[in-house]
């Protein structure tokens, strides 16, 4: 029996989750998992809720003084975060 269009397990896959449209979901949930590797362990302790919602990502933070410093690097987080996903998954972050 001769092989006739083999395919990598990993890539069948990518395009099973493609085509049930889990994709999407699954790279949220890998951005939210990430939160606490890009801000780092002072700043993750310090938020209480995440969560995503038409790509926005909202954070729930204890600290003003910290949800102002977080204000003003907004968009260098966004970049961040997606670029260590691999796609664009979101497009602003909501502190609250």
């Amino acid at each position: 029996m001769k092989r006739r269009q083999t395919q990598r397990l990993g890539d069948i896959i990518t395009e099973l989750l493609h085509v049930q449209h889990l994709d999407k979901k699954l790279n949220e949930r890998r951005l939210l998992d990430s939160w606490e590797t890009i801000v780092g362990a002072p700043i993750a302790k310090y938020t209480s809720e995440l969560y995503i919602k038409n790509k926005v990502l909202h954070v729930k933070l204890s600290s003003a003084v910290l949800r102002n410093e977080l204000l003003m690097s907004r968009q260098h987080l966004v970049e961040t975060l997606n670029k260590h996903i691999g796609t664009e998954v979101i497009i602003d972050i909501r502190f609250c």
